[in-house]
């Protein structure tokens, strides 16, 4: 406990009884003050004075921390460390509070240690201050601003630090040269001080917590104590937002999903490595990849079970290249690889091999196990482009080329698959354009009783009749129409079409039934109920006698959304016909289920072997057993018919009758002899 005798500070300060004494009796107030307790340790009869205290004890029982702010607090921990290593010294205008009153005096502050081996403050009141209230609060605002503001001398000297920058150096004594981590950033700011009196600039600065990034605004100014040129320096840390910054850097240019860069980094990256290759020569390979059927693992397994295989997919070609590599993921399935390796064509084509082998290993997820296959396209630098844009659009054609031979396989870019991408971008500017014009005509083949050999039926083919080429068979565009979505304009046009001549052919009496086919892209838009809805009731004509043959892979799965959509066809009255029966793999309690009309057997069945046409029987048998009409397509020759007679088959068409032909010639058919 301290005590008020003047001789037992002598054993707490480590100090002769004599050296006390002349302590005690001195003008200059002086105190110690115990950091670690925030308390008066000792203090003479001037430092009462100060302190407005009657007597020691009272004094030393004051609990200063009480209403201590934590600018002042972390203060005197900075002052305790540079006392402990440095043997510091400081002298400050400090406005201390003696019972609420303020009073400003200058301290020198040094180090003394207590008995016990602590470091507490040994304070001397060098004067009482009495400036004006301005400069009183701004040297306050000094004191407790978590800005760092120093002030160095001409050499780069600290002339004096406020407490945050104190804080924030690891030794007092560093300077403007052991502050920046640049030294080149040092002689370029003072340079600008120079010229300019001014410098901002965010620079990496050394400090006690290691290097930080800081806002430094630094002006030309004078000492007011030498009156000699200084540099006063204000700085901000911002390495947090420093950090967000980078966060958010490589978040735009990596994939969330994978980690791997994205399409804005290959844009960046990828196109400065060329820029380095070109002048050296060097070659180079991009490489297109592109899982194959992963569509349908999203759409069976789940989006979760397609994320964490593409996540899967990214690991093992990252895995699998070397350090100068670039493996990218471009968005979706497609992944993309540029490598500096051997660019002959047989080590890119072994490379590429182990690539597709690594990727096409089963893979565990949950409790499925998959194997993937790949395709790849494969564009070189410079042979096949000098910049990325160009390599990129031959590495993709090349991909669709693996895509086309058959899939989990390696192809090169070649001129042939540039004209042949021309080819297929012309054909589709063409058929847009060909949609605008309605070039689009309909033409009709038979559907014949198997009996009587009577037209019962037509089915609608779309024929597109172009201006310099005249008729283009459907062969030639709707594959085309199907990849690029205009399947579905080009369905609308032909029921248009189709249900104008029904009712046409209705309220003469020519005919009373025509199929349209619906593409499983058509059968799938949303709009495809109204949209039917739409075109009958523009027409007239009467929807019981319209048939929509659908394929039978739409029927796969059998969810709520496909029996849904065949009960709206069967409200608004149309007929239902499942085309290319035999070819899929229907479950046949869904068959019975379903609202169908007819089955149509493939045309494969039909020009089968005897030996293989017992197939055929067992469909038609099935058809009838499931109450379903049964179309035989595909008949050429009078020993089909036959045949197809004796089996029971209810309809029949195919050229041994005719061929599909303008309305105009169809009915001709109908109204004509035999």
């Amino acid at each position: 406990m301290p005590v008020t005798d003047p001789q037992q500070p002598v054993a707490l300060l480590r100090l002769d009884a004599a050296m006390v004494q002349q302590l005690s009796r001195l003008q200059t107030p002086i105190w110690v003050f115990d950091i670690d307790h925030s308390r008066v340790h000792w203090a003479n009869d001037a430092a009462l004075e100060v302190w407005r205290s009657p007597h020691l004890d009272e004094l030393l029982a004051r609990d200063m921390g009480s209403d201590m702010s934590e600018s002042v607090a972390r203060r005197l921990r900075q002052y305790q460390l540079d006392f402990e290593r440095h043997d510091a010294r400081f002298s400050e205008l400090w406005t201390l509070y003696p019972k609420g009153v303020p009073r400003t005096v200058r301290v020198m502050f040094s180090g003394v240690r207590l008995a016990d081996g602590r470091i507490a403050m040994l304070c001397e009141a060098i004067g009482e201050q009495h400036a004006d209230p301005e400069t009183l609060r701004s040297a306050e605002a000094l004191l407790h601003t978590p800005v760092m503001i120093t002030l160095f001398d001409e050499s780069g000297r600290a002339l004096y630090r406020n407490p945050a920058a104190r804080s924030s150096v690891a030794n007092p004594l560093n300077g403007l040269w052991q502050h920046f981590v640049d030294p080149a950033e040092t002689d370029q700011m003072l340079a600008d001080l120079r010229q300019q009196g001014s410098v901002l600039q965010v620079s990496r600065v050394n400090t006690a917590d290691g290097m930080r990034w800081h806002r430094v605004s630094a002006r030309r100014c004078q000492d007011a104590v030498t009156g000699q040129q200084a540099w006063l320096c204000s700085e901000v840390d911002i390495s947090d937002l420093k950090q967000v910054e980078a966060r958010a850097q490589f978040l735009a240019m990596h994939d969330s999903l994978t980690g791997l860069p994205n399409r804005h980094f290959v844009n960046d990256a990828f196109q400065q490595r060329l820029d380095q290759l070109l002048p050296v020569g060097q070659p180079a390979v991009l490489m297109f990849i592109d899982l194959d059927n992963f569509k349908q693992i999203n759409d069976s397994l789940g989006h979760a079970t397609g994320d964490q295989l593409l996540r899967t997919m990214a690991a093992r070609l990252e895995q699998a290249m070397h350090g100068n590599d670039l493996v990218a993921r471009l968005g979706g399935d497609e992944f993309l690889i540029f490598t500096t390796a051997d660019g002959a064509d047989a080590a890119v084509r072994e490379l590429g091999q182990r690539l597709l082998a690594t990727l096409s290993q089963p893979v565990r997820l949950g409790h499925h196990e998959l194997s993937v296959t790949a395709s790849m396209g494969v564009a070189r630098f410079p042979k096949d482009g000098n910049d990325l844009g160009t390599l990129m659009r031959q590495a993709d054609l090349a991909m669709y080329g693996a895509k086309d031979a058959g899939r989990n396989r390696l192809e090169f870019f070649s001129e042939a698959m540039l004209a042949k991408a021309q080819s297929r971008l012309g054909l589709e500017i063409e058929l847009r354009r060909a949609l605008a014009r309605r070039e689009f005509v309909l033409h009709y083949q038979p559907r014949c009783h198997i009996g009587s050999g009577r037209i019962v039926g037509a089915e609608a083919l779309v024929r597109w009749d172009h201006p310099q080429r005249g008729l283009v068979p459907p062969g030639e565009f709707i594959p085309l129409c199907e990849e690029t979505g205009l399947i579905v304009a080009l369905g609308e046009q032909v029921l248009e079409q189709a249900t104008i001549q029904l009712e046409r052919w209705q309220r003469t009496g020519v005919l009373h039934s025509i199929a349209v086919n619906l593409s499983p892209r058509q059968f799938g838009s949303v709009s495809l109920l109204a949209s039917l809805r739409r075109i009958i009731d523009a027409s007239g004509c009467d929807a019981r006698g319209l048939e929509l043959e659908i394929t039978e892979s739409v029927l796969l799965g059998n969810d709520e959304t496909t029996q849904a959509l065949l009960h709206g066809l069967r409200e608004l009255g149309c007929g239902v016909i499942v085309d290319d029966f035999g070819t899929g793999y229907s479950n046949l309690a869904c068959l019975q289920r379903l609202p169908l009309n007819s089955l149509k057997i493939d045309r494969s069945f039909i020009s089968a072997t005897q030996p293989s046409r017992p197939l055929a029987e067992v469909i038609i048998a099935l058809g009838h057993t499931l109450g379903l009409r049964v179309v035989a397509e595909g008949v050429e020759t009078q020993e089909q018919l036959d045949w197809l007679r004796h089996t029971d088959c209810d309809e029949f068409q195919g050229f041994l009758y005719s061929a599909a032909v303008p309305a105009d010639a169809f009915e001709a058919l109908v109204t004509g002899p035999r």
